[in-house]
């Protein structure tokens, strides 16, 4: 199935469960249950919304977190009325989470059970803890399970949908291919890093996509550095593709240029960018006599 579909369904049971909070909320007794599920239904309701941009990166903080705290919120305020939204914490600890949100997660659900117990009998709680407690194990052990696929699938996919906007990793293993390609074709090719503040990135991000070819891939290396591979047929119309980009990028803090051929590593190339002094270097094919 394709990823745009799966976002689709991911997106209407969003929404779905956006609408039965609201249904919800006007018919809470106290003004703070009225309030939680309605923060819980703005919630559901933007995620949903900005689901296309923000679903490559689902650990983000405090994005993720406002959930769990919803819950907890909840089931504190309102025990009698949302009891079963207890069992709720082994769905959110499957999520991809680093491992003090798992923990979080963890003690916020052995809380609430631990509130809720003046409620039940002491055969129930012992039960509820137990079954609780049996929920989070699992949920731990199927994220973890889960975290090679999502690590492979995460180094395969574009970073935001409809844009060529890939990761780190897969550069690395376009350098070579590309390599290979230009010295097969006879083509110019160019790797093009260049370094700005973050506010900034991801606007220059997209202009930087839609700026190059549709087989020009465009990579996020951190949070301050973006690259891409040009391909030209000869170095003279790669130096004119090159003052076309800056010119409709704006000059950024820094800009290394280098043909793909004098390129040994992209850690050597990110650390050479971070001791340049120049704003921009570019580093071309030696001169032959």
């Amino acid at each position: 199935m394709q990823s745009k579909y799966k976002v689709g369904l991911l997106r209407a049971n969003l929404l779905a469960a956006a609408l039965l909070l609201a249904l919800l909320a006007p018919a809470a007794p106290s003004l703070p249950e009225a309030l939680l599920l309605w923060l819980a239904t703005a919630w559901l309701g933007v995620t949903a919304t900005l689901l296309e941009f923000s679903h490559r990166r689902p650990s983000t903080v405090p994005w993720q977190l406002l959930p769990s705290l919803l819950l907890a919120a909840l089931l504190w305020v309102a025990p009698e009325r949302h009891l079963v939204w207890l069992w709720a914490w082994a769905v959110l600890i499957m999520l991809p989470q680093p491992a003090w949100m798992a923990g979080l997660n963890a003690l916020l659900a052995g809380l609430t059970w631990w509130s809720l117990i003046d409620r039940m009998g002491p055969e129930q709680a012992v039960l509820s803890g137990l079954v609780l407690a049996g929920l989070l194990f699992l949920g731990l052990l199927r994220g973890r399970d889960l975290q090679p696929l999502r690590g492979s699938a995460r180094r395969r996919m574009r970073l935001i949908p409809g844009l060529s906007l890939w990761p780190r990793d897969q550069l690395s293993h376009d350098l070579v291919r590309e390599r290979a390609r230009a010295q097969r074709e006879g083509v110019h090719a160019e790797l093009l890093i260049l370094q700005t503040s973050r506010n900034r990135l991801w606007q220059l991000a997209r202009r930087l996509c839609r700026l190059t070819r549709s087989f020009e891939n465009c990579y996020y290396l951190d949070r301050r550095t973006l690259a891409t591979l040009l391909l030209s047929r000869d170095p003279d119309q790669a130096e004119r593709r090159r003052d076309q980009l800056l010119e409709a990028l704006g000059t950024p803090d820094r800009l290394r240029a280098s043909t793909l051929s004098r390129v040994e590593s992209l850690g050597d190339e990110c650390r050479a960018l971070e001791r340049q002094h120049t704003p921009v270097t570019v580093i071309r094919e030696p001169e032959h006599d």
